[in-house]
């Protein structure tokens, strides 16, 4: 069964970097998309960034455009997630997901219903 672990969530000050990981456990078995979520206290969860590990295109969400940038490794099946210029306001539980549907191409971006695996999600808070 394909699992998902994340790494890489801690604390950091306003204005710094982190940087996310998250490694397919059947290496070989690469996912059609992969996409980082995030929750905050008291919010829904919502999607962050997601690449289609095919063509390498990825979406943000217009609040992280050009600070958050998503990458995948196929050598090692691990999509990352560097976060640059953090704010207090992306302090949040992030998720990573993976999707072995063509659904995550097709239909809606960020719709959840396409990711049928998540990771157990990794905390990044940031203080202003």
């Amino acid at each position: 069964q394909v699992q998902l672990v994340e790494s890489g969530g801690g604390s950091v000050q306003a204005g710094g970097s982190l940087r996310l990981s998250c490694v397919v456990s059947v290496r070989t078995y690469i996912p059609s998309c992969m996409g980082w979520f995030r929750q905050a206290p008291g919010n829904g969860r919502e999607g962050v960034a997601i690449i289609y590990t095919e063509s390498e295109r990825t979406s943000y969400a217009d609040s992280v455009k050009g600070r958050f940038t998503i990458s995948h490794d196929s050598a090692t099946n691990t999509a990352y997630l560097q976060m640059n210029s953090l704010r207090a306001e992306d302090t949040a539980m992030y998720y990573c997901a993976a999707s072995y549907s063509d659904y995550c191409i097709t239909g809606p971006a960020f719709s959840e219903m396409a990711f049928n695996i998540w990771g157990q999600g990794t905390l990044v808070t940031v203080s202003s």
